[in-house]
C-alpha cells in the first residue's frame, strides 16, 4: 500500500488514467489559487506530498484542508506512527489547515468510512465534492476509493497515478524534498532501513524486488522539507521499535 492508503481510512484503485486530473504545465506552487476547492488525503508521506505539489502547481485547484486519520489512543498518524505534534508542524510549514480524523485503536473499516464522511461533510458549505489521493498503481485500492466516494456523491483525484515510480522518486529528490523512512515491513526490508533518509544512496541500497516508492507497503515515510514548505520540520530520531509486525522509527519534535 502507498503512504496514503489508510491515512483517511479508505482503500482504493483503478482505471487507466487519473480521474478528474487536468495537469498544468506551469511551474511554481499556486497554493490557494484556483476555482475548484478540494480536500487532500494526507499521510504526511512522500506520495501524498507529491500529489499535493502537483495540485498546487495547477491553477485549477485550491486545497481547503489536509485530512489525516489519527489513532486516538496513540495520538499518532494511523498506520505510520508519526506523532501528532510533528504532523501539526508539517501542516503549518505547508501553510494548510489540518483536519484530524480521529479513530480508535483497532478500528473497523466501517468506523474509518464513517469518520471520513463526517470529516468531508464539514466542508459541504464550500461545495467540495473531490478528495485528492497520492495512489500510484494499486488498482484495488483506487477502485475501492472510487466506489466508496461515489456512494456519497464524491470523486477522487489522482495526480500521480500511473507515474513511473523510479522516475517519480528521483524527481522527488531532485525537487528538494526531504523525507525519512518511519515504517518498514520486515518481510521486504531489514530493520536497518528504518530511519533512513530518502536519497540516492537509499535508492541504490533497495533490493531489486522492492518498489522504489514503497507502493506495495515495503516502507512508509514522513516528509520534512520541500519546495512547498516554508521551513523544515525540525526533529530528532528516537528508538526503533517492533509493533504489529512492522518496524517503526520514532521521530521526536525539536
Amino acid at each position: 500500500m502507498t503512504d496514503s492508503t489508510r491515512e483517511t481510512g479508505i482503500k482504493g484503485p483503478p482505471e487507466t488514467k487519473a480521474t478528474g486530473w487536468v495537469p498544468d504545465a506551469r511551474p511554481g506552487n499556486a497554493g490557494g489559487i484556483g476555482n475548484t476547492t478540494v480536500l487532500m488525503s494526507w499521510s504526511g508521506g512522500k506520495d501524498s506530498c507529491l500529489a499535493l505539489y502537483e495540485i498546487q502547481r495547477s491553477a485549477s485547484y485550491r486545497v481547503a484542508a489536509l485530512l489525516t486519520t489519527m489513532t486516538r489512543d496513540y495520538d499518532r498518524i494511523s498506520m505510520h506512527g508519526v506523532r501528532r505534534l510533528l504532523l501539526e508542524k508539517q501542516a503549518g510549514s505547508l501553510g494548510l489547515p489540518l483536519h484530524q480524523v480521529l479513530i480508535s485503536k483497532g478500528a473497523t473499516n466501517e468506523e474509518y468510512e464513517t469518520k471520513l464522511i463526517e470529516a468531508v461533510s464539514a466542508y459541504s458549505d464550500q461545495g467540495i465534492d473531490s478528495v485528492v489521493f497520492g495512489d500510484l498503481f494499486l488498482e484495488d485500492i483506487k477502485t475501492y476509493r472510487d466506489q466508496f466516494l461515489a456512494r456519497h456523491g464524491l470523486r477522487g483525484i489522482y495526480p500521480v497515478w500511473m507515474r513511473n515510480t523510479t522516475e517519480l522518486i528521483k524527481e522527488f529528490i531532485e525537487l528538494g524534498f526531504k523525507a525519512i523512512v518511519i515504517c518498514v515491513d520486515p518481510k521486504a526490508l531489514d530493520e536497518s532501513f528504518a530511519g533512513s533518509i530518502i536519497d540516492d544512496e537509499f535508492l541504490a541500497s533497495l533490493p531489486a524486488n522492492v518498489d522504489p516508492c514503497g507502493e506495495n507497503g515495503e516502507f512508509h515515510t514522513f516528509v520534512l522539507d520541500g519546495p512547498n514548505f516554508a521551513q523544515p520540520v525540525e526533529f530528532s530520531v528516537g528508538e526503533t521499535v517492533s509493533r504489529d509486525g512492522f518496524w517503526f522509527c520514532d521521530l521526536l519534535l525539536q
